[in-house]
């Protein structure tokens, strides 16, 4: 029931009391016929004991009036009745008895009873008002029925304006940062519209805020970083000039990386995907690192992959980047496999279940652990690619592995 939706409950809901309110009314329809029935065979059977007892007395005109007006019947014509019996008529009942016999036909119209004793008979006619119970009966149920179906129709159509704002709020969440969500009633719904449509103003006022911020922060760096770069190569000594020039190349990277970083982690971002091989993405991932000496390539199983190199590579530097700076030894160990990329470096074993670390850091127990924002991208880069991130503790080591998969990433045997 938890999982049901709100439209699919209340269809069951009317559906089934519909079906109750219908099965309780046949029920009620065959009793009340069955008991119908009964009491008019209970009533005929007295009618036809009491002419029978009363047939051959001369009983005087007042007197067979008070006998009609005690069981409401009336003496009709014999042939009159038997003409109409004839037609459209049918025999409810017959008997005899030590009194003599009795038949009942039943017409469309009427109800006659037939009393015969010692060559005296007489044909009475139900005088009784039509008795209206099971019509009454079944306009309170049509009238029920149509009470709960125009309610069912009604609730439905107060639920529609859901299935609107779920198709606006899905299309938010699939990018569409532009979106606005219409309301026109004041209701419940038509509040969780007006609420929902602020929250994505002010979510676009963050979004644009952190944009400008970012950029701004990114503009401001590159201006130092270039006219350092231009003072360094007035330097002579050579070894010292290429560490700088290093350096501030390094510093270019790191600018290229965020802003990298900030398109990774945007609603409706699509990566570049092209042909490469595992090696091109591993080499491009080491050259980023700028400390390869202490990475270590193992069992390379080279594959041609459908994917974006420049996400990729960054991935597996953070990873490689992380397994040099928390590892004992400052080393790491990459390998692949037919499916799969691992990075394998010495360390203990993480505390929490790697989903704790693939959040943006926030509490100070990821900064202290290390893993913190370098997961986060990491988890949001391989996510955009529609690989998996896993993780398992093996001899010692933390192993971090990238799993291709088939569907998303072809891989080609070269």
């Amino acid at each position: 029931m938890k999982n049901l939706s709100v439209t699919t409950f209340v269809h069951l809901l009317f559906s089934l009391t519909i079906t109750i309110v219908v099965i309780t009314f046949f029920i009620f329809w065959s009793w009340n016929t069955e008991k119908h029935k009964l009491n008019e065979m209970y009533h005929y059977k007295l009618i036809a004991d009491a002419f029978l007892s009363n047939i051959q007395l001369d009983l005087t005109p007042k007197e067979l009036d008070r006998l009609y007006k005690d069981f409401s019947v009336k003496n009709v014509d014999l042939e009159a009745a038997k003409i109409d019996i004839e037609k459209q008529g049918k025999t409810v009942f017959g008997g005899q008895s030590l009194l003599g016999s009795v038949r009942i036909f039943e017409t469309p119209n009427a109800h006659y009873i037939y009393v015969q004793r010692l060559g005296h008979n007489i044909m009475l006619q139900d005088a009784r008002p039509r008795n209206y119970t099971l019509e009454i009966g079944l306009g309170i149920g049509i009238l029920l029925i149509s009470i709960l179906l125009l309610l069912y129709i009604a609730i439905l159509k107060k639920l529609k304006p859901l299935k609107k704002l779920n198709k606006e709020i899905q299309a938010f969440a699939k990018g569409n940062m532009q979106k606005r969500i219409s309301y026109k009633s004041n209701d419940e719904i038509g509040k969780i519209a007006k609420s929902f449509d602020e929250a994505i103003l002010h979510i676009n006022h963050l979004s644009a805020s952190k944009n400008l911020f970012m950029r701004n922060i990114m503009h401001e760096l590159k201006t130092p970083i270039t006219k350092g770069r231009i003072i360094v190569e007035s330097i002579d000594d050579a070894e010292i000039k290429n560490i700088l020039v290093r350096a501030f190349e390094r510093m270019n990277e790191l600018i290229e990386e965020l802003a990298t970083v900030e398109r990774v982690t945007t609603q409706g971002f699509i990566p570049h995907l092209e042909m490469t091989n595992i090696s091109d993405v591993i080499k491009r991932s080491q050259e980023l690192l700028m400390n390869d000496k202490n990475c270590e390539v193992l069992n390379m199983n080279d594959k041609a992959i459908l994917t974006d190199i420049k996400l990729l590579s960054l991935a597996i530097k953070n990873l490689l980047d992380n397994g040099i700076k928390y590892s004992p030894n400052k080393k790491v160990l990459l390998k692949t496999t037919n499916n799969s990329i691992e990075i394998i470096s010495q360390g203990e074993m993480l505390k929490h279940p790697l989903a704790f670390y693939t959040e943006p850091f926030s509490q100070e127990e990821k900064r202290n652990s290390g893993f913190g924002l370098g997961l986060y991208i990491v988890k949001n880069i391989l996510d955009k690619l529609h690989l998996t991130f896993r993780y398992r503790y093996e001899n010692n080591s933390n192993i971090f592995i990238i799993k291709f998969h088939n569907s998303n990433h072809k891989t080609i045997s070269t």
